[in-house]
């Protein structure tokens, strides 16, 4: 027997999961509003022509495709790839046999939120756990970050650009994490910007993709829940045309 575990966070405007420029906007329309919208279809009805006079239930949404657990396309962290041999595909290119994998779970959750986790790092979590990591494994990070908390955006470690290259250099396509970005928080890296004053601390897990593509996933959730391996993660995104990413509903399987 299967059992399905959801990772994914809902896009909701009741809990801030984003910085205040990037928040959702809904707009609910309930039964009892919306028979207007169906008479539009039929000139002469009356809400009283519908059973209880109700119509449907309908929302329009403002947001961005980063809002919610969704996947990053090559073509948001740089316009080229590849070393700049070609132009990084968006969301609608993404190869979907990539997306239905084994996944892997590195939990990075004690240490420091703002830890920029290392090559070393990731070896070594992948000892502990005992994991010969696969290429086309699914890589998900446990980063100490946690859904529906304070100031969820400054929490949680970040892969940097040493351990992202690790990573698809061992033919590891697809990541994610359960911060709000793949990168350590802003928050933190804006701290040693002012002090050193190094650019190439600035997004560099996000622009280790103009070396090699990959596909990555943000703000998951409930990865707590799953076994350090041994479980399928399937994550497939919207196909939005021309976009840098897409909304995803992230599940991981595991077999009984």
């Amino acid at each position: 027997m299967t059992k399905f575990i959801d990772l994914s966070i809902p896009i909701t405007t009741k809990v801030v999961s984003d910085p205040p420029v990037m928040l959702p906007q809904i707009s609910y329309t309930d039964h009892s509003e919306s028979w207007q919208q169906i008479a539009l279809f039929f000139p002469g009805l009356t809400k009283d022509d519908l059973p209880d006079g109700e119509g449907w239930a309908v929302e329009t949404l403002t947001l961005s495709t980063h809002n919610g657990t969704h996947m990053d396309a090559p073509w948001h962290y740089h316009s080229t790839t590849d070393s700049g041999e070609r132009r990084a595909p968006t969301i609608d290119e993404a190869p979907l046999d990539r997306f239905f994998r084994p996944g892997v779970r590195l939990d990075f959750s004690a240490l420091p939120a703002g830890t920029v986790v290392s090559a070393a790092q990731v070896e070594a979590e992948l000892a502990r756990i005992g994991y010969e990591l696969q290429p086309l494994d699914i890589v998900l990070v446990q980063s100490g970050a946690v859904y529906g908390t304070d100031n969820f955006t400054d929490q949680g470690v970040g892969l940097g650009a040493e351990a992202t290259l690790w990573l698809t250099e061992r033919g590891v396509e697809v990541v994610g994490t359960d911060a709000w970005s793949w990168d350590a928080p802003f928050s933190h890296t804006a701290r040693r910007w002012a002090e050193n004053r190094d650019p190439s601390i600035i997004w560099e897990g996000h622009k280790a993709g103009r070396i090699r593509p990959y596909w990555q996933i943000e703000k998951l959730t409930n990865l707590a829940a799953l076994p350090p391996f041994g479980f399928t993660f399937s994550c497939f995104p919207v196909k939005i045309d021309g976009a840098s990413a897409g909304w995803i509903r992230a599940v991981a399987l595991i077999e009984d």
